[in-house]
């Protein structure tokens, strides 16, 4: 997939969706979809048709360009967030829904909504998150979830290929190198 200047919205509104892409993001990450209809409705305010409903008023963006429509659906990312046990026990479902390229097990949330706060290194919470991932990657679809150093082998083994890692891992890590170097 490579690299995408991508944005995080804050609520599935297809008025959102399509006036961020509008707006540049080359992709967007839409959070606690939790049924099948609210993935269909990320794809209805995130593809233009004949695949969603994005408004066909184009931004800037399309000026010139005679097939401006077609390339913004193939070049467009859309990333869910399955954040929720809610989202889990309707997987297989949300799963039927084509045109998202990207179904992201996020696991600060889902731990949460299984009732471990702060605590997703829970067994039952990694549990479920992997057969999350499993049943993702089994569909033929574009797995995605949060890693560390920890864990980044073991969800790519299990072929994971959307992988997120916050920043704070690796700035500690530096941190501590660059102390070593100048002490050494």
């Amino acid at each position: 997939m490579g690299s995408y200047f991508s944005v995080r919205i804050n609520e599935n509104s297809q008025g959102q969706i399509y006036r961020t892409l509008d707006l540049g993001a080359q992709g967007i990450v839409v959070p606690h979809v939790n049924t099948k209809e609210e993935a269909e409705n990320v794809v209805a305010g995130g593809k233009f048709a004949p695949i969603g409903q994005r408004g066909m008023t184009t931004s800037r963006q399309g000026y010139g360009v005679p097939n401006f429509l077609e390339i913004a659906n193939d070049k467009s990312l859309l990333v869910i967030l399955i954040e929720d046990i809610v989202a889990y026990n309707n997987l297989d479902s949300i799963l039927e829904v084509d045109d998202i390229d990207v179904f992201f097990v996020a696991p600060g949330d889902f731990a949460q909504s299984m009732g471990y706060i702060n605590d997703m290194g829970n067994k039952e919470v990694t549990s479920t998150i992997d057969n999350a991932l499993k049943k993702i990657i089994d569909s033929g679809k574009t797995a995605g979830t949060m890693c560390n150093l920890s864990n980044t082998n073991k969800f790519a083994r299990m072929g994971v290929q959307f992988l997120f890692a916050g920043t704070g891992e690796w700035m500690a890590n530096g941190a501590k190198q660059f102390v070593n170097e100048g002490e050494s």
